[in-house]
Parts: structure tokens; C-alpha cells; sequence
């Protein structure tokens, strides 16, 4: 599994949050104690989770939250004691940040992660697939410019026409028009 960094002052809390990521086959998470420091590693490394455990000395860790959520593609997760996690739910959540409010069980937290895990898995097959389908239907476009002498936008209203008339999706007709001049040896 890839690389989880620990942004919290807490030892004891150092100690238990990275013993729950080494349940979830993170090995040696890497522990950062403040805020400024845990930038300038965000910056030089690649990880693919991030726990902030507030408050940091620095700062109290909200704005290293959004700055990962901006500046990386790893899940973030954002712990803070209950009676601030409700102020904070709704701009963090819609920034694309996990809140979990102290305490919390092992399980919960474990819960928590594999599940935010495996929400951005599933965002990233749906991009993949949108990658592919993008891909294939330029393709066919190409094919179209190539060999019927049809400008892009000709290809492009061609394809779209085609998938409207026959009530179909636009990666089907793309993948018909491939298979013609596939046939034709072309």
C-alpha cells in the first residue's frame, strides 16, 4: 500500500493513529509535528493518506487539511474533538476532506478510512472510464476525418447524430465506426 504521513504533536496519539494505518498495511507511516513542516513534506514526497490530528502548535491543522486536498491527490482525514468537529463538518466535507470527531473507536476509525479509500478508488475507475470512452470516440473521430474527409466538427455532429437516431451511447457508434474501417483493412 502506498505512503501515509501523520500531521499530530500528540506522542501518544502518533503512536495509535500509526498503529491503526499499520493495520491497514501502511508500513512506518511518516509523523510530522506541525503544520509549516508538514507542507513543505507534502511538497517533496507523495503520499497517498494524510491524518491531521489537531490542534497542531502551529496552527490548529484545518488549513493543512484544505492545502492537501489542494496542492495532492491523497485522501485526507481531518481529526478534531466533537464539539468543533460540527463548525467544521460542512466546509471540510465539501472540500473533499474526512472528519472524525475525538474519541473514536479502532473500529470506527478503521471503518472510516477503508471507506474514504474506497470511495476514491471507485472516483478514479469512473475517471479511468471516462478517460476511455473520451479516447475512443477521438478515435473514430480521426477515423472520420481521415478517411471520409469530414472535418472535426462534422465527425464529432456525426457521432452524436448517430447515437441520438439510434438511441444509443456515443462510445457505441465510435466503436462501430472503428470496426468499419477495421473490416475494410484500413
Amino acid at each position: 500500500m502506498g505512503r501515509a504521513l501523520i500531521v499530530s504533536a500528540g506522542a501518544s496519539s502518533n503512536e495509535y493513529i500509526a498503529a491503526r494505518l499499520t493495520e491497514m498495511g501502511y508500513s512506518r507511516p511518516v509523523i510530522i509535528p506541525s503544520g509549516a513542516e508538514a507542507r513543505r513534506r507534502m511538497t517533496e514526497s507523495d503520499f497517498e493518506l494524510i491524518v491531521v490530528n489537531s490542534p497542531l502548535p502551529d496552527e490548529f491543522g484545518h488549513e493543512v487539511c484544505i492545502n492537501a486536498v489542494e496542492k495532492t491527490d491523497a485522501g485526507v482525514v481531518f481529526l478534531v474533538k466533537a464539539a468543533q468537529a460540527e463548525q467544521l463538518l460542512g466546509p471540510l466535507s465539501e472540500q473533499g476532506v474526512l472528519l472524525l470527531s475525538k474519541p473514536f473507536s479502532t473500529a470506527f476509525f478503521v471503518q472510516a478510512m477503508h471507506h474514504r479509500l474506497q470511495l476514491l478508488r471507485q472516483e478514479n475507475a469512473r475517471m479511468q472510464e471516462k478517460i476511455a470512452q473520451v479516447r475512443l470516440v477521438s478515435r473514430a473521430k480521426c477515423c472520420l476525418v481521415e478517411h471520409e474527409h469530414m472535418t472535426e466538427a462534422e465527425a464529432h455532429r456525426y457521432i452524436e447524430k448517430q447515437a441520438m437516431d439510434t438511441r444509443r451511447d456515443r462510445t457505441e457508434i465510435a466503436q462501430e465506426v472503428l470496426e468499419n474501417y477495421e473490416d475494410m483493412g484500413v
